[in-house]
């Protein structure tokens, strides 16, 4: 299930440092170094003839909850036509490296209140899974919390039939000979992991003539 985007549409990614990826917030037109730059240019090269606002609202450190905190003020009032989404692997990181875990029923009811606002102020949502590249035992433990986040966001896409790329397997599906060269923290994409995470997103969406 593709999502279409018209001429005159404003698409606004949003989430943590995966999407933030370096970007200018004194700059509201900055859309980073990461996959988020990387798809608008993409989409733009390969659609000369329809004119899109590409905005960044991907903010370093974010959880499912600070998305909720700003999300009338980064996304709502940007009037979004198309609103794409990453978030949830900092709710693991932060279990493992602070003790400070998120319930998946939290998680969830943070990401269900974005969707539904997002869906009643009438902009299409498109959705990406966390996902981690464990380079090292330790991150081999993060694993079973992921899954259980992953789970929280594949029920919600289903539920509001919402566009899901399935980043988790198609990251470890090209990590195959080695997550570092996509992911040298497991987490964070190198350039060559922002590649593929813009082609998915590519791929996820069709340009609408007039």
């Amino acid at each position: 299930m593709s999502v279409r985007i018209a001429s005159g549409a404003t698409v606004v990614f949003i989430g943590d440092s995966i999407t933030d990826c370096g970007r200018d917030r004194q700059n509201p037109d900055s859309l980073g170094d990461g996959y988020a730059a990387r798809a608008a240019a993409g989409f733009t090269a390969a659609n000369p003839g329809i004119a899109v606002r590409f905005v960044n609202r991907g903010i370093s450190g974010n959880r499912a909850a600070d998305l909720r905190a700003r999300w009338d003020e980064d996304c709502l009032s940007l009037r979004p036509d198309l609103v794409s989404i990453m978030i949830g692997v900092n709710e693991v990181w932060r279990r493992f490296d602070s003790g400070d875990p998120t319930p998946d029923e939290v998680f969830e009811s943070h990401y269900r209140h974005i969707l539904e606002q997002t869906a009643a102020h009438g902009a299409r949502l498109l959705m990406m899974e966390p996902f981690l590249l464990p380079v090292n035992e330790e991150q081999q433990k993060w694993r079973g919390d992921l899954e259980a986040k992953l789970a929280v966001v594949r029920g919600l896409a289903q539920e509001f039939a919402v566009t899901l790329i399935a980043t988790d397997g198609l990251m470890n599906e090209a990590a195959a000979d080695g997550p570092a060269a996509l992911a040298a923290d497991g987490v964070h994409p190198t350039p060559a992991g922002h590649t593929i995470l813009a082609q998915a997103w590519l791929d996820a969406v069709e340009p609408l003539s007039s």
